[in-house]
């Protein structure tokens, strides 16, 4: 394959999402199920509620029987009954009749709404005035309202969200099945890498890629695991892949895509299964010599060495996968829209990630003010509160031009 013969970044996922990773299931309890995603639908087999309750405390009454009530001349009904909180409403209500009811008390038949108590008035014991008419359903919560039976609550593909967990209880369910997290091994590469916990001599520098990689994994949630720094040395190189391979479902190689003779990345994927490499080079800015590949069923991303660079590429292709996202869709959806403060020049035929710092502007505008540096200084990344896309059709943006604003 020509190196640097580059798509769109549009182009990669797409041709990325022609492969799918395949998932395990398992079933967990509705507790450990948030941020897990789910491998099958969830129906309903109950109604949400199972039965008409009030919204308000009051009295349950018909409507028909208060029309045209009003403060200078009350509809006057006789207190029937009273609804207790969590026991079934067992009676009848009359015409004529009302029944006093909490918030979230059962309405008893034959009553159709609940007036409010501040529009009552006590004439004695047995009798109330009340001074506003109701509509029927009004302040009531009707039978299977929030949730009919038979009806899909949840799909496929859905990331379990705290309202989820509610919604599942709700309908009674407490075991929730979701698939598998992927597990992605996170490799380094580079003869210039040392660890964390090493003194630096001259002519290297601390691996940043693997653990900032990690977070990024963990927080999509995937399970990463680190295989440390390998040697620009294609035999080294291949023995651990393949051990990676055996043990995880995605593989994150950072350093080693370029075009350097001693970049080896490629070649090594090339011969480890099929289809192998699928591009190499994208049409971006950072991370242009990133690699996409798949080996027997399992992702293999090769990501610049520079920290931005590797960062930004693994949130357009590594995440959705991780995600169980659409990854041929949009980029990604809900941007925040934010104004530029300056000028920033773009090469037109490629997509723009500009490391940018929000804030709010004197009239409120949310303003997306540049972040300058080069794309190997971690510092950067850290300032910025996320990354301005400028689309490949664009030369640049002016400072008053709105942009896109994804954020970290």
């Amino acid at each position: 394959m020509e190196l640097f013969n580059v798509l769109t970044v549009q182009q990669a996922r797409q041709t990325l999402s022609k492969h799918v990773i395949r998932r395990e299931e398992e079933t967990v309890p509705l507790l450990e199920g948030l941020n897990r995603v789910l491998s099958r639908d969830i129906v309903s087999l109950e109604e949400v509620p199972g039965f008409d309750r009030s919204t308000m405390d009051g009295y349950a009454v018909r409507a028909r029987d208060i029309f045209g009530a009003a403060e200078s001349l009350p509809a006057y009904v006789n207190i029937a009954g009273e609804v207790i909180m969590g026991r079934e409403a067992a009676g009848f209500l009359e015409p004529g009749q009302a029944w006093a009811i909490p918030t979230g008390g059962m309405l008893p038949a034959g009553a159709d709404a609940v007036v409010m108590v501040e529009y009552t008035e006590e004439l004695d014991e047995k009798t109330i005035g009340i001074t506003r008419p109701v509509a029927p359903g009004e302040n009531v919560v009707r039978r299977g309202e929030d949730v009919m039976a038979g009806l899909t609550i949840l799909t496929a593909g859905h990331r379990l969200r705290p309202q989820d967990l509610g919604l599942l209880a709700a309908v009674g369910v407490t075991r929730v099945p979701v698939l598998m997290p992927l597990k992605v091994g996170i490799l380094s590469t580079g003869d210039e890498l040392t660890e964390p916990n090493q003194p630096v001599p001259p002519g290297k520098v601390r691996d940043i890629n693997s653990y900032a990689l990690y977070g990024q994994v963990l927080e999509a949630g995937g399970m990463p695991r680190l295989y440390g720094i390998v040697e620009d040395d294609f035999d080294t190189l291949r023995n651990t892949m393949v051990q990676a391979l055996a043990e995880n479902d995605m593989i994150l190689i950072s350093g080693g895509s370029s075009v350097g003779t001693r970049d080896v990345t490629a070649r090594v994927i090339d011969t480890l299964g099929k289809p192998g490499v699928l591009f190499h080079g994208m049409a971006i800015k950072p991370g242009k010599p990133s690699i996409g590949a798949m080996v027997d069923g399992k992702a293999v991303f090769g990501l610049p060495g520079h920290p931005v660079s590797a960062m930004v590429v693994f949130n357009l292709l590594a995440r959705p996968f991780i995600e169980s996202l659409d990854i041929s869709g949009d980029l990604r959806k809900f941007p925040l829209r934010a104004v530029m403060t300056r000028n920033v020049h773009s090469a037109t035929g490629r997509d723009d990630f500009l490391r940018v710092v929000l804030r709010r502007g004197e009239d409120g505008t949310l303003l997306a003010e540049p972040v300058l540096g080069k794309s190997g200084l971690i510092s950067t990344m850290v300032k910025a509160d996320g990354v301005a896309h400028l689309p490949l059709n664009k030369e640049g943006v002016e400072a008053g031009e709105w942009v896109d604003v994804w954020l970290f």
